[in-house]
């Protein structure tokens, strides 16, 4: 079709144009064609010429008169054709886009035959839109609630996300990888609609019995069915055609996948949201550009910075959103800057604005959330363990609140040495050897999670036996450089390594406890640094990051993480590595502190403060984030995957006797998308070969290729932005990972197919049938995305009865993919 179209074009291009006006572009009104299309009545014809009529239509004087005017909408705002300019770019000169604008509606006015519309035809004209826009809306609204309380339990991650939310309506304080604005957001729903955060979640199937849970879910249907007026009114803005905003509605409407993420208390409706609204408010705010620092321009320029601060706060991949509006404002600026009749100052109000909307403005926000996360969670809860000492200590009901301890480690002083990498814990050991073969046959040491007096140690000099607590002698502080031994309170056995082979970590050797009553050997010193201090500092209960060095192998006290068999009580390995590397697994920090010859101070006085707070919660985050193991019987995916739909993911049920929601896209709308990124990137490639080579293109097949390389081109590069990055992530990955990309692609398969069914039909407009050809392609693919949702919607809605792989199953048909396993 391609290919023909281009031989057909060329041929009417060079046939059209008479000889005086084959170097201008132009051919009388009288030997071109005009084909109005229906459903797009904001864009007759006549105004994708209006670049080139502002060219060749205005007198030089004039140009030079009309030096002030409004910018052009930037790409994806709108279809402006070429434009007078002093520089080749986006926009041009403000006199060339004013003079553009009065001559087009002239030569439009003289040219057209028709009297412009009556008011009351706009306004039933605009009354159509709204009702077309209530349309989707009621229907993605009518599909996201409809049995929504099914099934009254617990379905996948809400375990997940309906436990945080008790947590939060409890004040209980836990950790999670991912921020915490989307689940406050479904706290605060079941707060509001009676949930009094007494249900466990423990596991899914578990019933909900008389909980209130509907409020929870009913908040996240809400936010999954605003997504298909958020998509509809994006591509209606970017294409300027009530057809290919339809089509990307119907898509996403009849996408069963879509519709099962909205139905339950998950974070990617909420996600999924902010992304659609924060890309509808750049395009919104692109359309604007021609009136900048007005009411609207700022508005959704504002708009634009909290959508992304929300999308930010639900999830980290809400980075991508940002980075696609940041590329946006990139090349806006570029543009602005090649603008010539622009005053520096213009161009520094222009840079000032974005700087305050889409960079101050979502950092508050974003950390306005944390704010409002730490004051809510006080209480100890769960999470505790996962952050350092001194954080503990805000919680209240932990241990470390509200307590006094001596400041600064002296010897003599009992203390708890606790690792600061993630659920490890502390240095810990008993009164069990390791087994024969495992190394020396000595007391082993281990770390553990949980407060035990078998995590105690007396810290003393290397050189001395003396009582460092008798009164009679000074008291003396530990100092960074110093070397010291480590005499494990409840066995009197010394911290101890050698050359001998950690259990479980090759290349580490191996730590014990060795000793009688204090006494061992050289093997038992280790010198003491803190981490970015000069030798002799003091050393600070809870706030100095330590290494131990072991001075005579020279490597550094450390846990690998690993769990020890049942010998070792299934406690985590503790190694000493001769890599010096620094790593978090080989970072301490003193917690508990015990000398009755030091004054005690409160911990308030050491509690970290709101930036240190923000910044070792994002770095828990993180590494939460990359630690992630799958759950038995869990079914993980590559990101090569999700685009063909290869395998989706049991919500609920797994026998024939139970109710069974399964996670996959409507298999119709998704391989459609696929096929249309191929189609987009040919279709968009010989466009734009064409138009770098200078081509000369009729208007109306210029105007489709300003949609298709502009609005199409936003669209591609949300759908690469929220895809490809996947393949550089090392954590366990999910189906539902896609979603995001897949609403970008279903966008863009509307666009494309709209303006291809137009370029057929003007490809054939000399055939009597040709006005037919775009609305017969439009309703067929409306009525074939709807008859495949017919097909699928028990994926969604859920399945009683046999499974598909059994002949007797109403599915059994469906099962197109051997991977499919519903």
């Amino acid at each position: 079709m391609l290919c023909a179209t281009s031989r057909l074009l060329a041929a009417r291009a060079a046939s059209a144009l008479p000889a005086h006006s084959r170097g201008r572009g132009l051919a009388p009104r009288s030997r071109r064609r005009e084909l109005h299309f229906p459903g797009h009545p904001e864009l007759p014809p006549g105004d994708f010429l209006a670049g080139r009529f502002a060219r060749h239509s205005v007198p030089a004087g004039r140009r030079a008169v009309l030096r002030r005017g409004r910018m052009p909408p930037a790409a994806g705002g709108g279809l402006a054709g070429s434009e007078l300019r002093p520089r080749k770019g986006r926009y041009g000169s403000q006199a060339a886009r004013a003079a553009g604008r009065d001559v087009t509606t002239e030569a439009a006015t003289a040219r057209s035959p028709k009297r412009p519309a009556p008011p009351s035809s706009r306004r039933f004209e605009a009354a159509g839109r709204w009702a077309l826009l209530a349309l989707v809306t009621l229907t993605s609204f009518v599909t996201r609630f409809h049995r929504l309380d099914q099934p009254p339990h617990i379905c996948w991650d809400e375990t997940h996300f309906g436990k945080m939310g008790s947590y939060y309506i409890n004040r209980t304080f836990f950790f999670d990888v991912h921020p915490p604005l989307g689940k406050m957001l479904i706290g605060l729903a079941g707060y509001l609609s009676g949930y009094d955060g007494t249900f466990l979640f423990q596991k899914p199937g578990d019933n909900y019995e008389h909980h209130s849970y509907m409020g929870m879910r009913g908040f996240c249907a809400f936010l999954g069915s605003m997504l298909i007026p958020l998509a509809y009114l994006t591509v209606l803005e970017l294409s300027r055609s009530l057809p290919a905003a339809l089509l990307t509605a119907a898509f996403l409407t009849f996408d069963t996948g879509c519709l099962t993420l909205s139905q339950y208390i998950l974070l990617d409706p909420i996600l999924m949201f902010f992304i659609m609204a924060a890309m509808l408010s750049m395009v919104k705010y692109n359309s604007c550009a021609n009136r900048p620092f007005s009411a609207p321009w700022w508005f959704w320029l504002s708009l634009t910075g909290i959508n992304l601060a929300g999308a930010l706060g639900v999830k980290f991949v809400g980075l991508f959103i940002i980075l696609q509006v940041g590329w946006n404002t990139l090349s806006d600026l570029w543009h602005l800057f090649g603008d010539l009749s622009l005053s520096m100052v213009t161009l520094g109000k222009h840079l000032t604005a974005r700087i305050l909307c889409l960079i101050v403005l979502p950092l508050a926000l974003y950390i306005a959330t944390y704010a409002v996360h730490f004051m809510v969670l006080n209480k100890s809860g769960p999470g505790d363990g996962f952050f350092s000492s001194a954080f503990q200590a805000r919680l209240s009901g932990n241990n470390l609140h509200n307590a006094s301890i001596p400041e600064h480690l002296a010897y003599g002083s009992v203390i708890t040495v606790k690792n600061l990498r993630m659920a490890v814990g502390y240095l810990h050991s008993h009164r069990h050897f390791y087994p024969e073969g495992v190394g020396a046959r000595q007391q082993q040491v281990t770390t553990y999670l949980h407060k035990d007096y078998n995590n105690l140690w007396i810290i003393k000099k290397h050189n001395s036996n003396s009582d460092p607590l008798d009164p009679s002698l000074p008291v003396e502080f530990v100092r960074h450089g110093d070397i010291i031994r480590l005499e494990h309170k409840e066995t009197s056995r010394n911290l101890h390594s050698h050359y001998h082979e950690a259990p479980l970590t090759r290349k580490h050797y191996q730590v014990t406890g060795y000793g009688i009553n204090g006494s061992g050997d050289s093997n038992d010193f280790w010198r003491i640094e803190v981490i970015n201090r000069k030798f002799g500092n003091r050393i600070k209960v809870l706030r100095s990051r330590i290494r131990l060095i072991h001075l005579v192998t020279g490597c550094v006290l450390g846990s690998s993480g690993k769990v020890l068999p049942k010998w070792g009580w299934e406690q985590l390995e503790v190694t000493c590595t001769p890599y010096l590397k620094e790593t978090l697994s080989s970072i301490w920090n003193v917690e508990d502190h015990i000398n009755p010859k030091l004054p005690n101070i409160s911990l308030e006085v050491l509690q970290p403060s709101f930036p240190e707070i923000m910044l070792e919660s994002h770095m828990v985050m993180i590494r939460g984030n990359n630690g992630l193991k799958p759950k038995d019987n869990e079914f993980t995916s590559k990101p090569w995957h999700w685009p063909v739909n290869f395998q989706g993911l049991r919500f609920s049920g797994v026998n024939d006797t139970d109710f069974r929601v399964y996670l996959l896209g409507n298999p119709v709308v998704w391989w459609l998308n696929l096929l249309s990124l191929a189609l987009y990137i040919l279709s968009a490639s010989v466009f734009a070969v064409a138009v770098q080579r200078g081509a000369r293109l009729p208007a109306e097949v210029e105007g489709l290729s300003q949609v298709l390389l502009r609005g199409g081109g936003q669209l591609l590069l949300g759908w690469m932005m929220h895809y490809f990055p996947f393949f550089l992530m090392g954590r366990v990955l999910y189906f539902h990972h896609y979603f995001p990309a897949m609403l970008f692609s279903s966008m863009l398969t509307g666009l494309l197919w709209d303006t291809l069914l137009r370029l057929c039909a003007w490809s054939l407009a000399s055939y009597p049938l040709a006005g037919c050809v775009h609305t017969l392609g439009i309703l067929s693919l409306l009525l074939g995305t709807a008859y495949s949702f017919y097909l699928f919607h028990p994926l969604a809605y859920g399945m009683v009865g046999p499974l598909a792989q059994d002949p007797r199953s109403p599915m059994a048909g469906l099962r197109w993919l051997e991977s499919w396993d519903f």
